[in-house]
């Protein structure tokens, strides 16, 4: 899956190799991003379930349910990440319905790749 509305963003925040993004049980938030250079490594529970580049998002499940991050997200490389809020979120779902079906496509991804492990 990837999202491609991003690829010339000016907006994009920037982390360093190394750099926790999010740690799982943090305070709710009302932010995702979605990757425009690098890569994220994903973990659930201590364990790396996924490695993600270019035009994957992460940080969505904050977005839907209001809830602690239920995993965390540490820059594998220095990695540019756009920033999308809930405002910004809600006008993409409504407006990009292509949007919308790729954050629902991780959401399931994730789900599945959790049960693996």
């Amino acid at each position: 899956m990837e999202i491609t509305l991003f690829k010339n963003s000016n907006t994009a925040e920037t982390f360093p190799a190394g750099t926790a993004i999010f740690s799982e049980g943090d305070d709710p938030h009302d932010m995702m991003y979605v990757v425009v250079e690098g890569e994220v490594d994903i973990f659930v529970r201590g364990q790396r379930i996924d490695t993600i580049g270019p035009g994957a998002c992460l940080g969505e499940v904050g977005l839907v349910d209001k809830g602690p991050r239920s995993a965390a997200a540490i820059a594998k490389v220095d990695c540019k990440l756009e920033p999308i809020d809930a405002k910004r979120f809600q006008f993409l779902v409504q407006n990009t319905p292509y949007f919308a079906l790729q954050v629902m496509q991780t959401l399931v991804e994730r789900l599945r790749l959790c049960r693996e492990h």
